[in-house]
């Protein structure tokens, strides 16, 4: 074993190496500590000690290094040479990632009079409804920031006080402490004066909880058999009385197809959606973002939530220790996580996007707004959705953004909702940007792959040296089931299939 005069010696470089590593890898010093812990809580440094380590203040022993080497997945010899870090190590400042945007000029074309005139004339044309284009702002908003609101983080965490798991009790109390009183309904009493048109229209969307000004909340019967769902209904409530004091329409909330329900009779709606962008559309649905966002916030405070997720490797199945469903695990991935390249999915059949975000920039596979029929059959959310299959399921896929493919990896899994309707969740990352961390060239290697899949018919199993580096990267962000997806055949996946990328191409219109 070497002295720590050795590694002193050695050491010219070591603390900018470990800071410029914790910064590519969008970790904090804080994360880097919890994953010391993780591997061996005999040798790891504490917080501060790392502060020391990266400013050149303190030399790590040698079983401190291994550690801080292992979360790395780097030879601890790379850190003591005399060469100073890499060019393609050195974190880049001021790149957001996310969504690229289009430039609006000339500026006169783009002015808010002229946008105010052409925006409900394109929704007319296009039939997309103003409630949809207002969702579309929300979402756009969203991706642009990355999913990171800490005045919603802020807010939940003072009602909830950091604490987690909060149980229905916990939110019972906190419910009252708002001044909100719960009452419980029964949804067959909302049926029983309906057509048989309109029961069997219902059954595929149920109102599951409403407000009834000033304060009531109503809840159906049918969650006290799903305590996640229940939780997050309530969570729900408590965000509306919080941020927005009860105020606007009433508050409801739906399983199934919002559309279908007129939300002032609670009962299933046929007329036609309006294409008019009123103003409501779009308070109506920043209401809804905002509350959504800080009830999940309230069930899953950051701190506390993502250092669940790094004891468990990210996965979805931690719901159950604290009572949460998968899509609020899933969705909240997207927004504690050190990384910042996710997207998220909520599909129901037969193409239809409930939810969406993309902060990695990724295209969609099909619309939120309308049905395509031509959907790649290659993307793990489309194949869930057409599988009869349990349990989760990981997929490591190449896909063209625009003429430069880049890697993702996902977990999907298959859920019901309470209309007994089946859907899909996926949760995935873009691991290029990993790969490049890592001092590799992504592109090269994803070319490579992408070279294989086409010369086997569209997927192929992964070669042993870049199955290497995937582990490497997979280790480094701690996500398990980025290991799972290495272990299949990586396949090709298109935007559309019209562009399919298969030689030859297997674009068909898919019966659901």
């Amino acid at each position: 074993m070497k002295s720590n005069k050795s590694l002193t010696r050695q050491s010219h470089f070591l603390g900018t190496k470990i800071r410029n590593l914790r910064k590519r890898n969008h970790l904090t010093l804080d994360d880097l500590s919890s994953r010391c812990v993780k591997l061996a809580p005999e040798n790891a440094p504490s917080v501060s000690y790392l502060s020391m380590i990266e400013r050149g203040k303190r030399i790590p022993s040698e079983e401190m290094l291994e550690v801080i080497a292992q979360v790395f997945q780097k030879n601890v010899q790379w850190f003591l040479d005399d060469a100073p870090a890499p060019d393609e190590l050195t974190p880049e400042k001021g790149s957001r990632g996310g969504i690229s945007g289009m430039a609006l000029e000339p500026s006169f074309l783009f002015s808010q009079d002229i946008l105010q005139i052409a925006i409900p004339e394109m929704l007319s044309q296009t039939g997309t409804t103003g409630r949809q284009f207002a969702h579309l702002l929300i979402r756009a908003y969203q991706e642009h920031h990355q999913n990171h609101f800490p005045d919603l983080e802020r807010a939940a965490e003072e009602v909830g006080q950091k604490r987690m798991p909060l149980y229905v009790e916990d939110l019972q109390e906190i419910a009252e402490q708002k001044g909100l009183s719960i009452r419980w309904f029964s949804d067959l009493k909302n049926q029983k004066n309906l057509s048989e048109d309109e029961q069997s229209q219902s059954m595929k969307s149920m109102v599951t909880s409403y407000l009834q000004p000033p304060s009531t909340v109503y809840l159906n019967k049918k969650l006290k058999k799903n305590l996640a769902r229940l939780k997050y209904e309530l969570a729900v409530h408590i965000a509306h009385c919080v941020l927005h004091n009860n105020d606007g329409e009433k508050s409801i909330m739906v399983a199934g197809d919002r559309a279908q329900y007129d939300v002032q009779k609670k009962r299933p709606n046929n007329s036609i959606p309006s294409t008019q962008l009123e103003s409501q559309d779009i308070l109506h649905a920043w209401r809804d973002f905002e509350c959504s966002f800080f009830a999940a916030a309230l069930l899953c405070p950051k701190v506390a939530f993502r250092q669940l997720l790094d004891r468990h490797g990210y996965e979805i199945n931690i719901g159950k220790v604290i009572d949460v469903s998968s899509s609020v695990v899933m969705r909240r991935m997207t927004a504690v996580s050190a990384y910042p390249h996710w997207h998220y999915f909520d599909a129901y059949s037969p193409g239809k996007l409930k939810a969406v975000y993309r902060g990695n920039g990724i295209p969609l596979p099909w619309g939120n707004m309308r049905i395509v029929n031509d959907p790649c059959q290659h993307w793990s959310v489309f194949r869930m959705l057409v599988a009869n299959q349990e349990g989760t399921a990981a997929q490591l896929s190449i896909l063209n953004d625009g003429d430069i493919p880049k890697i993702y990896c996902c977990e999907s899994i298959k859920v019901q909702d309470l209309t007994d309707a089946s859907h899909v969740l996926c949760a995935g990352i873009e691991l290029s940007p990993a790969i490049t961390a890592q001092g590799y060239d992504a592109l090269a290697l994803v070319n490579e792959l992408k070279k294989l899949c086409i010369e086997n018919g569209g997927e192929a199993v992964i070669p042993a040296h870049i199955k290497k580096v995937l582990i490497a990267v997979a280790r480094i962000l701690n996500i398990n089931w980025i290991e799972r997806g290495i272990e299949e055949k990586a396949r090709l996946i298109c935007s559309r299939g019209a562009v399919c990328p298969r030689k030859p191409g297997c674009y068909s219109i898919p019966k659901m």
